[in-house]
């Protein structure tokens, strides 16, 4: 994934061991008519590729996947193989010292919170041209491409002399290693300026391979029998929404039973003050074309760092796929401010993901969207559970559970006729007040939010997204970790996802009504860890 050449992502990254830190991060006092206008332990630390190892970690994430070392961004959509889900992402092992240039790394697991480092898979600059950046992978069940039953098979962009098209990479040992198909494209430029991130999947229908391949402000639509002749079939046209990344392309059965196709892809709509993160519509798919059932999209997360995101199926206990539930993994980061991190000067690395989450489509208020849920086996990392029931508020109230990684979920219960203003948690807050991330619903926008602006982050801010207050109920879930927070709303329609960078002392927790008074109903929370 890159940026047009008027503002190259790839000049982000190149270099960026000489980026400053401290002049890059933000930390402001609270915003009126937000939660932060309310201004009331666990330790671990994380090793390489999610596992753990005491006292070796400041600010690593406890249970989010997080780079070994160095530098990662984009997620490449995971591939079911040998009982294993084996997830690529593009690494830059220079990084630290500057250089530049990608090569595709390889994590496998079995529960999508613990993953296990595998190396690297496709050195950068392997081959003369250049390096790997965003693609995909596929099985090759039938050995349309010639390279043996199950060959696993990776189409990526690469950029010689700065031109962008699609090659294809082979590995017949399972996705452990790759090697080129040969040195010239097989999905060659056009003569564009964005050509780049295929996304490619088997058309069962039409028994055919189907590709997606981001251009611009548009997403191009090719089919192949081998997956190495392509013939453009359609596209789809957006020019509301930037330049267009990392598509997504796949079909799912709903909550009532129906079939329905959804075209996703890494957007950026803050021009229309939407978000930048991952827009999806559901519709038709017949082979060559895709009819949206609305022309304005949905989004799978409305807070400032989910982009990059691939979504993958979830395989059964035989192997099958099942089109009832889906995962999606997005890059915890954003092109805006790649390297404001501290964690370079903590840990020597930049790079985690979002929490990988379950994803369902269901029916309601007109039509079809995706609700997400922190992934299942989540549970299965529970170091340590606080049952606090129903917690009555007016004002402020501060927890006596203190950690730095944890699940935390409510239900927020008000009258209706005498709602409060303002109603949320202080989550990483200061022992003596002050720095926090703010989570709730301000009922008289109406709206939730997730405010990051009193806390250490990249550039400040707060996401807001619209609620009924006449409901005198709200469901959230909050994933608290040493760099991210995320607030997952209602049925998980709605998700913010935040880069945060809490001190390690920032541990508290606050309830807050303002005005009024409401029930912390069924308060609950989980501290996690992940073991190897």
């Amino acid at each position: 994934m890159e940026d047009s050449p008027a503002v190259s992502r790839r000049a982000l990254f190149t270099g960026a061991g000489a980026v400053a830190l401290g002049g890059s991060l933000a930390l402001s006092g609270p915003l009126a008519g937000s939660a932060a206008a309310a201004a009331p332990s666990v330790t671990s630390d994380t090793a390489p590729g999610g596992s753990l190892s005491k006292g070796s970690s400041r600010m690593r994430p406890m249970y989010h996947f997080s780079v070994p070392d160095a530098w990662k961004n984009d997620p490449q959509r995971p591939i079911y193989v040998d009982g294993q889900y084996h997830y690529y992402y593009l690494y830059n092992a220079d990084y630290l010292d500057g250089g530049g240039g990608t090569s595709w790394r390889r994590a496998t697991t079995s529960d999508h919170v613990a993953f296990r480092d595998r190396g690297v898979a496709i050195p950068k600059f392997s081959n003369g041209n250049g390096d790997c950046w965003s693609g995909c992978l596929v099985v090759d069940e039938r050995n349309t491409a010639g390279y043996g039953d199950g060959a696993v098979i990776a189409l990526v962009t690469q950029a010689p002399v700065g031109r962008q098209a699609q090659y294809l990479w082979y590995s017949t040992d399972r996705g452990r290693s790759f090697q080129p198909g040969g040195t010239a494209p097989v999905l060659p430029n056009p003569g564009v300026p964005d050509f780049r991130d295929p996304k490619v999947i088997w058309d069962a229908d039409r028994e055919r391979w189907f590709m997606a391949n981001a251009e611009g402000q548009k997403l191009g639509f090719y089919t192949s029998p081998d997956l190495r002749s392509w013939q453009r079939v359609g596209e789809f046209v957006r020019t509301d929404l930037g330049v267009l990344e990392c598509p997504d392309i796949f079909r799912m059965a709903a909550d009532d039973g129906t079939s329905h196709w959804i075209l996703g892809t890494s957007a950026n709509g803050k021009g229309r003050g939407l978000p930048a993160t991952y827009a999806y519509w559901t519709g038709d798919f017949d082979g060559s074309s895709f009819t949206p059932d609305h022309p304005e999209p949905e989004w799978l997360d409305y807070g400032f760092d989910f982009y990059g995101a691939v979504t993958y199926p979830h395989h059964d206990a035989t192997g099958a796929e099942d089109d009832t539930l889906r995962r999606a993994i997005g890059w915890a980061n954003f092109w805006d401010y790649p390297h404001n991190t501290p964690t370079l000067a903590t840990d020597a690395y930049n790079g985690d993901d979002m929490i990988v989450r379950d994803v369902r489509l269901k029916q309601g208020n007109g039509g079809y969207y995706l609700a997400s849920a922190p992934t299942a086996a989540l549970v299965n990392h529970v170091q340590r559970t606080h049952r606090l029931g129903d917690v009555q508020v007016a004002g402020t109230r501060d927890l006596n559970v203190r950690a730095l990684a944890y699940d935390l979920s409510c239900e927020l219960v008000w009258d209706p006729a005498a709602a409060p203003a303002n109603v949320g948690l202080e989550v990483c807050r200061a022992p003596g007040g002050g720095r926090h991330v703010a989570a709730g619903a301000f009922l008289r926008g109406p709206f939730a939010y997730l405010n990051r602006r009193p806390t250490i982050n990249p550039t400040a801010g707060e996401t807001q997204t619209p609620i009924d207050p006449s409901t005198g109920r709200l469901t959230i879930r909050i994933l608290v970790d040493r760099t991210s927070v995320e607030m997952f709303v209602g049925d998980g329609r709605v998700v913010h996802s935040h880069r945060v960078f809490p001190l390690e002392g920032d541990n508290c927790i606050r309830l807050y009504a303002h005005e009024g008074t409401a029930t912390f109903r069924n308060l609950t929370v989980h501290e996690l860890k992940v073991t190897q």
